[in-house]
């Protein structure tokens, strides 16, 4: 026992002794042993975050505002709220073991500087080896630390039922090794293992009075210890020893529990940088250096057409996205939301990011490198970044900000430098190289949808207008979609507002040509449009498509433009930035039409509409862009009765078509549109009764249109956009109810 504290226990000083038990020889070793973890833990921490200066920049400064980053990273972690995101039990689980364990961590803190700090600096200045752990400090320390060790220890506990008892599906994979089972069990014995030591001590340092053991009084202040004190002298004394025998007992195997709690605990920390628990400090520098618009915006690529811009070699990878990779606590949730999964394509998200690290390792061991990326890649297949449906779910469900999509559209770009792309891919990039669009059709075509209106639309490249409508692909050339453009025009033109479409000067707006790695393609396309942008007099720019929506909005502002004006191969004179403060507006088409509701701009107050629907957030509307309501709010405005769907707003299941979705072939159980339609019927509250479903986005249109048929579903639910709902609800006028509804189909309004 530390001679000071042992003078105060004796004297009648609330505290307890240090080192109890443990010879002058005993510390000696102590201190030699937490040297040299404190060494391995060291050189581990700095040699992994070296490896990672072996990786390339980054596209944009992740350190600026250092301060800040850190202070929103510390609330977001400490707060647990990614944690809680669609798993409540993960996240009370989580928070127990985070806050028993920081805890635990600062309390072992505290009584290291009184022992070696504090105490030796008192006796340099008077000569008198002083102590601050007695009396009330003792007593709150001693009752806050059992209180959070004991959270801690149910948090462990949770997490070992989780993983072994209810066995929890998603914390299991093909990267499941001895670091899962030495975290949770290495945290688990250090807790309980603490709390046995204190009840030792506590039965150790106990009196024995009228043959009965008396603990110390104000030692009930660690309940817990308490607790475990009184069923070690219980056991005890079951088995035959007498009070003197069991407090006797107590202080002999104290020295050994107290030895093997050390050494376990000095494992821990030295394995730390070497195995899993290194997420405690790469996931918290990952919240750091996260992007906030992560997955919005994709890192553009050099101008020199030889630049390392794909997957080629591990070290083409950006130190951020090796980060990601030894932040991945391979807790699952990634894989748990991902539709491709769930639709039995080969892509678990969770498994690219650990199969890169596990690549990654085995170079840094003398592996020889292999292709990363292929049709058959060692590393990755082909088909398994084919399989990305660029949703953004992974990202979104995450709890440490792994940005999986920058890394995915990294092996994209290698498959296409490759050339190891599906030959439906092949033809979209050829139909937007040549044509300027995904169909192929000629350029002269794209405004024909505009010829069935009884009015004229307007030249936005010729007149003055308030909106520079952006329609799209789909709505200029799908016959399905070309409905959804002419029930917009009509809301346009009911509403009064000034607006005009670019005919043929508008191209694709290479958003998901971006995505599966056609980079140069798409730097050709936003150059096209930002000079056509400049020719026009507009105010605002709206979208009909929330994949335009995202990419005018989020990517077209970080176009170096002026990294490629002399290039010959890019056929645009822009030289500077657009709209990087976003002087001008992008909006989706809901937005604008929301605020003309509003106002009442279309006559809608007292309309109702008998239908019973359900509505879809696209994923670029919703995840990409937090925009929920705008949607809503127009169903609602139509009278229609809106359910929402199980999974809604940013927990939307995706439709299937972005990512390229829409050009690939896939071997899948089920389409993620036929799942989508399947629970609409099924697990909304309306069930059966839903008759429509309501759609905002061309693509989901699209897929659920094909999803329905393939399905089997025609007879049972229609797919309507929002915009043909509102023209049926303003062209019937106030207080008008639409045909008896029954389940079947109505013609969408044309």
């Amino acid at each position: 026992m530390s001679t000071l504290l042992q003078a105060g226990v004796e004297s009648g000083v609330t505290t307890r002794p240090t080192f109890w038990k443990i010879s002058h020889t005993g510390e000696v070793v102590f201190y030699y042993l937490a040297i040299v973890t404190v060494f391995v833990f060291t050189y581990g921490v700095y040699e992994r975050f070296a490896r990672y200066r072996r990786g390339t920049e980054d596209w944009f400064d992740r350190l600026d505002d250092l301060p800040g980053r850190i202070a929103s990273a510390a609330k977001i972690v400490g707060s647990n709220e990614k944690q809680f995101n669609r798993d409540i039990v993960g996240g009370v689980m989580h928070a127990f073991i985070l806050w028993g364990f920081l805890t635990l961590l600062i309390g072992t803190t505290i009584l290291a500087i009184d022992i070696d700090v504090f105490r030796n600096a008192t006796a340099l200045l008077t000569g008198e080896r002083q102590s601050f752990f007695i009396g009330d400090f003792y007593l709150s320390y001693s009752l806050v630390m059992d209180a959070m060790g004991l959270l801690f220890v149910v948090g462990v506990g949770i997490a070992i039922w989780r993983r072994y008892v209810s066995r929890n599906e998603r914390l299991h994979g093909k990267h499941t090794d001895w670091e899962d089972a030495f975290l949770v069990w290495s945290l688990f014995l250090l807790g309980v293992g603490g709390y046995l030591q204190e009840g030792l001590r506590i039965l150790g340092t106990a009196s024995v009075e009228n043959g009965a053991v008396q603990f110390i009084g104000f030692e009930r202040v660690s309940f817990v210890g308490w607790f475990v004190a009184d069923v070690l002298n219980a056991t005890f004394q079951t088995f035959g020893m007498d009070p003197a025998g069991s407090v006797a007992m107590a202080g002999t195997l104290y020295p050994v529990g107290w030895w093997s709690h050390a050494i376990l605990a000095f494992v821990f920390i030295a394995v730390i940088p070497y195995a899993k628990p290194f997420h405690m400090i790469s996931s918290f520098a990952n919240v750091v250096t996260r992007d906030e618009k992560a997955g919005q915006r994709l890192p553009g690529i050099p101008a020199d057409l030889d630049a390392d811009t794909g997957a080629e070699s591990i070290d083409q990878f950006s130190w951020k996205e090796m980060l990601d990779q030894d932040a991945c606590t391979k807790c699952g949730r990634c894989s748990s939301v991902c539709p491709a999964n769930a639709s039995g394509r080969n892509l678990d998200p969770r498994d690219v990011i650990l199969d890169l690290k596990q690549y990654r390792e085995a170079v840094d061991a003398g592996a020889e490198e292999t292709e990363i990326i292929a049709e058959d890649g060692d590393v990755i297949a082909a088909e398994t970044m084919e399989s990305c449906m660029a949703c953004m779910a992974c990202m979104d469900a995450c709890p440490v900000e792994i940005e999986h999509l920058k890394s995915f559209t990294r092996l994209n770009r290698q498959l296409t430098d490759q050339g190891d792309i599906q030959s439906s891919l092949q033809e979209v990039f050829q139909n937007v190289m040549q044509k300027g669009n995904t169909f192929g059709n000629s350029q002269r075509k794209r405004a024909d949808w505009t010829e069935e209106l009884d009015f004229d639309v307007t030249d936005a490249r010729e007149e003055e207008v308030e909106y520079l409508w952006y329609v799209g692909d789909y709505p200029s050339y799908d016959d399905r979609n070309r409905k959804v453009a002419r029930s917009l025009a009509k809301l346009l033109k009911e509403s009064g507002v000034s607006f005009g479409i670019l005919f043929d000067d508008e191209k694709y707006d290479g958003n998901d040509i971006r995505r599966v790695g056609e980079e140069f393609l798409y730097v050709e396309l936003a150059g096209h449009h930002v000079e056509s942008f400049r020719d026009c007099d507009f105010d605002k720019i709206v979208c009909t498509d929330p994949h335009s929506y995202n990419t005018f909005k989020n990517e077209y502002p970080e176009v170096d433009f002026d990294e490629f004006a002399d290039d010959p191969m890019m056929p645009f004179e822009v030289e500077e930035a657009w709209n990087q403060d976003g002087e001008v507006d992008v909006l989706h088409w809901t937005q604008v039409v929301e605020e003309l509701v509003e106002r009442n701009a279309l006559g809608l107050q007292g309309t109702e509409l008998d239908y019973t629907v359900t509505y879809h957030d696209p994923c670029h509307l919703g995840r990409y862009n937090d925009e929920y309501e705008a949607p809503r709010e127009l169903i609602r405005a139509t009278g229609c009765d809106l359910h929402e769907m199980p999974r809604n707003r940013d927990n939307s299941y995706c439709c299937g078509g972005g990512g390229g979705g829409l050009w690939l072939e896939h071997d899948e159980e089920e389409k993620a549109s036929e799942e989508r339609i399947r629970e609409a019927l099924n697990d909304t509250e309306a069930g059966s009764a839903v008759g429509k479903f309501v759609v905002a986005c061309p693509m989901c249109m699209t897929m659920y249109e094909d999803g329905r048929k393939t399905g089997d579903y025609e007879d049972d639910i229609e797919i309507v956009d929002v915009s043909e709902l509102l023209i049926e609800a303003v062209e019937a006028g106030p207080s008008a109810t639409a045909a008896g509804e029954t389940g079947a189909p109505t013609p969408a309004d044309d």
